[in-house]
C-alpha cells in the first residue's frame, strides 16, 4: 500500500512538470518561433485574429469571409474576446423581467408573479442579443423612446341614407272585397294624412251599413218607449253597429253621412291614416284584396337615418353622443352635424363591422334612402397613456412584442399588452414597457430572427454539471 502511494505522488508531480513545459512552448515558445507571414497585432499578442457574424456571434472562423446563415460580412473580434464561451459567464444577480429595481441574490419570483431571471457579470441576461455598431448601421437599426402623450382618432366612415323605421307604415284592408277605384296609383306620390286611398266593394260592408240603418230605426221607435231601460236598449244596439264600422276602418264622416242619408252605399273609401312617400304600391283598380293583406306602404321622410360601419378594431373609440359631420358627395362644401344616436349590439356577418345610427332631420328631403355619404366621427382622446410607434410593435397572433434597446448594442425583447392605436400611428401600451425606455422602430424581423435562433442554441446545449471541488494536496504527502 505504502509503495502504490508513493508511486502516485511521483505521477502527479510528473504532470505538474509536464503542464509548465505545456505552458512555455504554448506561450513564449510561440512568440519566440513567430513566423513572419503572421500579421504584427497578432505576433504582439500571440493569439491569432479571429472574425465572427454581428447577427450570429457563435459563428468563429480564422479567415475574412461572409456569415453562412444571414451572409454578412465578418468582422474581427477583439483581442481577449471569446464568444463562444457563454457557458463560462458567472451569474452576479437576479432580477424581475418586468421590474428592474427588483434584485435578488437568488432565483425565485418577483411581487408580481413572474420568474426572476439572472443577470451575469457582463451584464446580459438570457434571451437578450448583442449586435456590433457596425451591423446595426448596415441594418439600419432606428430607435424611439417611450413617452406619455394623448392618442386621438377621428373616424373616417362610409353611411348609408335610410327609412326612420318607427316612421314607416304598412297599410292594408281588414275585409275581403274589390277596388272600384284607386286614388292613389304611383309609388313615389306624396300622401297627406287623411287622404283618400281607394273606394272598395264589400258585400261584408253592405251587411254591415244595413244593420247600422236597421239599429238607427229601431233606436228611433224605442226613444219614445216609456221605460228607460228599453230606450237605452236600442241606444247601445246603435252603437254595437257603429263600432263594427269603424273597427273596418270606415271613417266618423262616411258614418255621419249614412245616418245623414240613411242609404247604403256599394262602396266605402279607405283613407290614409299617416303622411309620407309611398314606397311601395301592390293593389291596382279592379283588384281583388283579401283581409289583411299589403297594400300600400308609406314612409315619412322628414326625418331619416344613417347608417355607418365600424371595423372592429375601431370599436373601442366609438359610444353614443359623439359628434359627427355628414358630406354628401354632390355637396361636400355643405356639411350636416349630428350625433350618433345609437350602437347596434351586434356586428354584421357579411362585413365583420359594428352599424352606429346617426340621425337627421330632412325637411327639404335632400337626404334620400339609398344615397352614401362621408361620415367623419370625432372619438374621445384617451389622455396621459404610454404610447409607442406602430413599427415597434411586432404582432404574432398569440403575443406582442418590442425589442427594447438597452445600450452599447444590446436589445431585449420584450411582450407587451397594446390598446387602441390613434390616427398618428402611436399604440397604447397598457404593460411590459416604461416611460423613458428605447424601442426598436425598424429592423425588428432581423432582430426577432437573431432573438430565435439564439433561444435555440440555448435549448440545444447541454445544461453543465456541477463542478465537484478537487482535494487539497499536501506537499508534505508527497514526499
Amino acid at each position: 500500500m505504502k509503495t502504490s502511494s508513493k508511486t502516485r505522488k511521483i505521477l502527479v508531480i510528473l504532470a505538474i512538470a509536464l503542464a509548465l513545459v505545456a505552458g512555455y512552448l504554448v506561450g513564449g515558445g510561440r512568440h519566440l518561433l513567430h513566423d513572419p507571414g503572421v500579421p504584427a497585432e497578432t505576433a504582439d499578442t500571440g493569439a491569432k485574429v479571429q472574425y465572427t457574424c454581428g447577427m450570429h456571434p457563435f459563428i468563429i472562423q480564422d479567415e475574412p469571409g461572409t456569415c453562412p446563415i444571414c451572409g454578412m460580412r465578418l468582422t474581427p473580434m477583439r483581442p481577449g474576446e471569446d464568444k463562444a464561451a457563454p457557458a463560462e459567464r458567472r451569474i452576479k444577480h437576479w432580477v424581475s423581467p418586468m421590474d428592474p429595481t427588483y434584485v435578488r441574490d437568488e432565483p425565485g419570483e418577483d411581487y408580481m408573479g413572474h420568474e426572476l431571471v439572472p443577470v451575469y457579470e457582463d451584464g446580459m441576461v438570457p434571451g437578450q442579443i448583442l449586435i456590433d455598431p457596425v451591423t446595426m448601421q448596415n441594418m439600419g437599426v432606428r430607435i424611439a423612446p417611450v413617452e406619455r402623450r394623448d392618442l386621438t382618432r377621428t373616424i373616417r366612415t362610409v353611411g348609408l341614407v335610410e327609412y326612420e323605421e318607427p316612421r314607416r307604415y304598412m297599410i292594408n284592408s281588414k275585409i275581403d272585397g274589390w277596388v272600384e277605384r284607386l286614388h292613389v296609383n304611383q309609388t313615389g306620390q306624396t300622401v297627406r294624412r287623411g287622404q283618400a286611398l281607394l273606394d272598395i266593394y264589400s258585400p261584408e260592408l253592405v251587411s254591415a251599413q244595413e244593420e247600422f240603418l236597421l239599429a238607427l230605426r229601431n233606436r228611433d221607435r224605442l226613444a219614445q218607449s216609456p221605460f228607460s231601460e228599453i230606450a237605452a236598449g236600442g241606444e247601445r244596439l246603435l252603437e254595437a253597429a257603429r263600432t263594427r264600422l269603424k273597427y273596418w276602418d270606415i271613417s266618423d264622416r262616411q258614418i255621419e253621412e249614412l245616418e245623414r242619408t240613411r242609404q247604403v252605399r256599394k262602396t266605402l273609401t279607405l283613407y290614409s291614416p299617416h303622411g309620407g312617400i309611398v314606397t311601395e304600391k301592390a293593389v291596382f283598380q279592379g283588384m281583388r284584396i283579401m283581409g289583411g293583406e299589403d297594400l300600400f306602404q308609406i314612409s315619412d321622410l322628414s326625418r331619416v337615418w344613417i347608417l355607418t360601419d365600424i371595423y372592429e378594431f375601431e370599436a373601442p373609440w366609438v359610444r353614443a353622443g359623439l359628434n359627427a359631420r355628414v358630406e354628401l358627395p354632390f355637396a361636400v362644401d355643405v356639411a350636416r352635424e349630428g350625433k350618433v344616436a345609437f350602437l347596434y349590439p351586434y356586428l354584421r356577418g357579411e362585413t365583420r363591422t359594428l352599424q352606429a345610427r346617426i340621425e337627421f332631420d330632412n325637411p327639404d328631403l335632400q337626404l334620400k334612402p339609398g344615397m352614401y355619404a362621408n361620415v367623419f366621427i370625432a372619438a374621445d382622446p384617451v389622455r396621459d397613456v404610454l404610447a409607442v410607434p406602430r413599427q415597434a410593435v411586432l404582432r404574432s397572433g398569440k403575443r406582442d412584442r418590442v425589442f427594447v434597446a438597452l445600450g452599447e448594442g444590446r436589445f431585449e425583447p420584450r411582450t407587451v399588452t397594446i390598446g387602441v392605436t390613434d390616427e398618428e400611428g402611436y399604440m397604447q401600451i397598457l404593460s411590459g414597457l416604461r416611460l423613458g425606455e428605447d424601442v426598436v422602430v425598424s429592423a425588428q424581423f432581423m432582430l426577432d430572427s437573431e432573438a430565435k435562433l439564439q433561444e435555440a442554441i440555448e435549448k440545444m446545449m447541454p445544461v453543465p454539471e456541477p463542478v465537484e471541488p478537487e482535494p487539497e494536496i499536501d506537499l508534505e504527502d508527497l514526499f
